[in-house]
């Protein structure tokens, strides 16, 4: 099965592929707007091209494993994902995603700006690590 995984953010929104055989997840890239109509126009471009079996969406939980005002935003757009695209939506816990991404990318030389264009496709990437690592 052929996974496309979502860290969603209010400006960039990082996305990453992966299967279940393989389970192997690779950055894809990063779309980078704040508007709604654009994110939508690119994720459709996307999940068209990339043909997902099904979508895994990073869910922003608190450390103490409670749910925010960012929590119940992924959650509406989780059901927004599965409306328009007729797709599985998975929610995996993000958290510490971004601190995995910024880790992994602390001796690569890259600029700062690099690495924030890199950040939210890696960490997209670290969630859908998590997702096939919590399915054993």
């Amino acid at each position: 099965m052929r996974y496309l995984a979502i860290d969603l953010g209010a400006k960039r929104t990082g996305l990453a592929t992966g299967d279940d055989e393989s389970r192997i997840a690779s950055p894809l890239t990063t779309i980078d707007t704040a508007a709604d109509q654009e994110r939508w126009r690119q994720l459709t471009k996307i999940i068209e091209v990339e043909q997902p079996d099904a979508l895994v969406l990073g869910l922003p939980l608190n450390m103490d494993d409670t749910e925010g005002p960012a929590a119940q935003a992924a959650r509406a757009f989780a059901e927004q994902l599965a409306q328009r695209f007729n797709l599985p939506v998975h929610l995996q816990d993000e958290r510490l995603t971004s601190a995995a991404a910024d880790a992994q990318m602390a001796r690569t030389g890259l600029t700062h700006a690099q690495k924030k264009q890199r950040r939210d496709a890696l960490a997209a990437a670290a969630i859908l690590r998590a997702f096939f690592d919590a399915s054993i």
